[in-house]
């Protein structure tokens, strides 16, 4: 069997989101190859020529080709093999009809075709609740925002559209999020299927499209040669609201690359300058900083540092590169506000150590040193109205209710915004928003770094006033003993 090889210069290339149409071609072969093994195991465990063995052998060689190509047969196939390898679970061994309809769009004389898949029985494999069968008039809104997606990628984004070009081949409508702004999901198993709900206009359709492309080629790349080391470690990931392992985060390292890069794009091109701005500006800092904490983490083979040290070097100079100061502060605050709540929620302080403070505090003594611990948390959507706030402001939109800590925040009055949060806190204590607002503006690094800290050691001493704590908790003298 000749093994699928991935030169260092094309690996490199792949990493800084730039693979070359050969190894785009070479991922494809490669799934394909990984489809027919599957097939061909599941065939070997069933002991005969199953009825869809037959069928394809029947189709002529290029609708056969094409049919074992199709994801939602690699998502069939792995699927099964999983059932038949656990006795206990029930597998459908036929191969599903191919369902759903084709979706054709053109634009200067390139033409992308997908099918719309809203009927599929494999569609809720992707990952999330799929949308209802689409009525003619919701089809013809997916084939015009479809078709504003690809005039956009071609337009400005040429690079971009030969991925999806050459990765895209389904699509299956997803139902909304009501949290949140859209949302979006691919499979290891279906190389090139993307499951999404409907957009709101062609531009978020272009960086969703986009985005999920990124994760299928880095599944196949994936299926080549390990990237990451075994490790159950947990970590911070700027684009999720849970603990990541590493894979996780690199996944979101390189699909992010390819969002940044669109924005960055759309930025010196002048379209939609406040948004392109701010998500150019938001993002780089992410990434960049993402991938050196990947490299530094000693979690990547020797592949996953080739792929994140070209992610990193790609990003690394978009850092200097002006986009309004205002725009910078507001994408700072962005990034911080997301950093704070994920340790709000998903970092805790052991018990025994919880002791050790609240004993070392009324005795007088420096604070020990102690460890927060990730906890597994399962994946929400929290949707954060303080960027609510940041995108009303960036649009020029009429500001909504907001708390009055937030609206100072947001608008760069630091004093008020810290006393309208210790007000907060000083009714209720468990005021998430007042905790994560406190950590954005607070004096103390403790607060600022260690927000569950503070957290929980004020929950310890419910005597104490915060202030005295993140002071005492960062290192500072008491001013006062309690007892």
């Amino acid at each position: 069997m000749q093994p699928f090889r991935l030169a260092d210069p094309d690996l490199a290339a792949l990493g800084a989101g730039r693979p070359s149409p050969g190894t785009l071609a070479l991922l494809r072969r490669a799934q394909l190859s990984r489809h027919l093994l599957l097939l061909r195991e599941i065939r070997l465990r069933a002991g005969r020529n199953p009825r869809w063995y037959d069928r394809l052998h029947a189709m002529p060689p290029g609708e056969s080709r094409d049919r074992i190509a199709d994801p939602m047969t690699g998502l069939w196939a792995a699927q099964v093999l999983s059932a038949l390898r656990d006795e206990t679970a029930p597998a459908c061994t036929e191969l599903p009809e191919i369902a759903g309809q084709a979706l054709s769009v053109t634009h200067a004389g390139r033409a992308l075709t997908v099918r719309l898949d809203d009927r599929g029985p494999l569609r809720h494999l992707l990952g999330l609740a799929p949308a209802e069968p689409l009525t003619p008039a919701e089809v013809a809104r997916w084939r015009d925002s479809l078709g504003e997606a690809w005039r956009i990628l071609t337009t400005r984004h040429p690079g971009a559209a030969d991925i999806v070009e050459g990765v895209l081949r389904v699509i299956v409508p997803a139902r909304p999020d009501p949290r949140a702004e859209g949302v979006s999901a691919t499979s290891a198993a279906a190389f090139g299927a993307v499951a999404l709900s409907a957009p709101a206009n062609g531009t978020s359709l272009a960086v969703a499209l986009l985005h999920e492309t990124q994760h299928s080629v880095l599944n196949a790349v994936h299926g080549l040669f390990e990237l990451v080391r075994p490790d159950d470690t947990l970590g911070y990931s700027p684009w999720r609201d849970d603990p990541r392992p590493a894979s996780g985060i690199l996944h979101g390292v390189y699909a992010f690359l390819a969002v940044t890069r669109f924005w960055r794009a759309e930025l010196r091109g002048g379209s939609g300058a406040g948004e392109a701005a701010f998500e150019f500006a938001r993002w780089r800092a992410a990434v960049h900083e993402s991938a050196g904490e990947l490299l530094a983490g000693g979690r990547l083979t020797a592949a996953g540092n080739r792929l994140a040290g070209a992610v990193r070097d790609e990003a690394g100079p978009w850092r200097s590169e002006p986009v309004g100061a205002e725009v910078e502060r507001l994408a700072d605050l962005a990034r911080a506000d997301h950093h704070v709540r994920w340790r709000l929620r998903n970092l805790t302080v052991a018990h025994g150590d919880v002791a050790a403070l609240a004993e070392a505090w009324h005795a007088g003594r420096a604070a020990p040193v102690v460890r927060s611990v990730v906890t597994a948390s399962p994946r929400v959507v929290e949707p954060s109205p303080r960027l609510r706030m940041i995108r009303e402001l960036l649009r020029g939109d009429p500001a909504g209710p907001a708390h009055p800590g937030d609206a100072a925040w947001v608008r760069g009055d630091a004093g008020a915004a810290l006393t309208a949060y210790r007000m907060g806190l000083g009714k209720d204590r468990d005021q998430e928003r007042a905790w994560s607002g406190l950590a954005l503006v607070s004096p103390h690094p403790a607060l600022r770094s260690r927000p569950e800290l503070v957290r929980a050691a004020a929950r310890a001493l419910p005597e104490a006033d915060i202030a005295d704590l993140a002071a005492w908790l960062s290192g500072g003298e008491r001013s006062c003993t309690c007892s």
